[in-house]
């Protein structure tokens, strides 16, 4: 469940010059929309999902997602121009929200604290793993099938995904501890989490985070072609950098119950920080192209500093929300997409070549998450 998000989001950037190719695209830019708008519907059945899957059940709301998932990936296989994809990416971004965060609150329901983020790390661990190989089978059947085939494949592996979950997960939260879907306790219960500021500033800082991992993903595949010309070699070196957050993030697993979420999750920060500042001087000294082994060096070190934070912070803001778990997955995940949405596009929209926006992007979001960070620490607030 874990791979259908990063796959959703990473097959298909080796596509993306051709999809905008044979839909007519004229502004070269405009098919990061494929990408951000997956996200954007994220947002959507982030929302959703999470109330549903405390009125209904972890695996149904999970089953629920999958099917508008595999309407959203029809739409888009046969999409016959820009919008129609869009579209099509927006409705697989809501039904992905399901799986997304009814697996979350199912493992809220198992782990807490520490032993929590260890398995998110895990998690996210394939989430980044994936994008190893992801890129490279999109280039492949782009490159056999068409395009238009990434979408059926998606279709495919959600029905896998399915059909697993119907036959081998358990389901988490008894009948007894359901909440029904009411106006009222819905709202009243969703104030209690938007009002809890260590959680709304984890969110932030996970948002921010997120967004910086989604600007370097939505603008890869130009960076690499404008600045290094590097085409056919582009899922080789994206893949050595997702083995950099993938490897930090199953040492974060091994670390966490000994070292602790915050100290790891500062230390991650403050490198990315540094790592970013650093990006930016070499531009500065190089008229924004740095050589590509050291921006391969400096990029490694930055998505591994983004291994140590993205299982912390959100085990993190998700520690205080255990009687809502669901609604609180919901709400956290929710507006982090939306501020990494927001986060990518805007910095995204000055890209011009050069290294100078992703570097920007990804010292702000370590600055961001410091402060977020140290106003958690001080908040003395309890449980929702």
């Amino acid at each position: 469940m874990s791979s259908l998000t990063a796959a959703s989001i990473d097959t298909v950037l080796p596509a993306l010059r051709q999809i905008g190719h044979d839909l007519g695209v004229a502004d070269p830019l405009a098919t990061q929309l494929v990408v951000t708008t997956f996200i954007l519907g994220m947002v959507v059945g982030d929302l959703v999902f999470g109330p549903l899957a405390d009125a209904i059940g972890r695996k149904r709301a999970i089953l629920l997602g999958l099917a508008i998932y595999v309407a959203g990936s029809l739409i888009a296989a046969f999409a016959g121009s820009l919008a129609t994809l869009v579209l099509g990416r927006i409705v697989q971004g809501i039904g992905v929200g399901g799986p997304k965060i009814a697996s979350r609150a199912l493992i809220r329901d198992r782990f807490a604290g520490e032993a929590m983020a260890r398995i998110l790390s895990l998690i996210f661990m394939v989430f980044i793993l994936v994008p190893m190989i992801a890129p490279a089978i999109g280039q492949l059947i782009t490159a056999t099938a068409g395009w238009r085939a990434i979408f059926t494949g998606y279709l495919g592996w959600a029905a896998l995904i399915a059909l697993w979950l119907a036959i081998r997960q358990p389901e988490t939260l008894p009948p007894e501890r359901r909440i029904p879907l009411r106006l009222v306790p819905l709202l009243g219960n969703a104030a209690l989490v938007l009002r809890h500021g260590q959680v709304m500033a984890l969110t932030m800082a996970a948002g921010a985070i997120f967004g910086a991992i989604l600007l370097f993903i939505s603008t890869a595949q130009a960076f690499f072609l404008d600045l290094y010309a590097i085409d056919a070699l582009f899922p080789a070196c994206f893949a050595l950098l997702a083995f950099g957050l993938g490897l930090s993030s199953f040492a974060n697993s091994r670390t966490v119950v000994r070292l602790g979420m915050a100290p790891i999750a500062r230390f991650g920060l403050i490198a990315l920080t540094i790592l970013g500042a650093a990006l930016i001087a070499t531009g500065l000294a190089t008229s924004g192209r740095p050589p590509l082994w050291l921006f391969l060096a400096l990029c490694f070190l930055c998505f591994s500093a983004f291994g140590l934070l993205f299982g912390n912070l959100n085990a993190m803001a998700m520690r205080p929300v255990a009687r809502v778990a669901g609604l609180g997955a919901s709400l956290i995940s929710s507006i982090s997409s939306l501020v990494a949405f927001l986060w990518a596009t805007a910095f995204g929209r000055f890209y011009d070549a050069t290294v100078f926006p992703l570097a920007t992007g990804f010292v702000a979001a370590g600055i961001i998450g410091l402060l977020a960070l140290h106003y958690a620490a001080r908040s003395r607030a309890g449980e929702v």
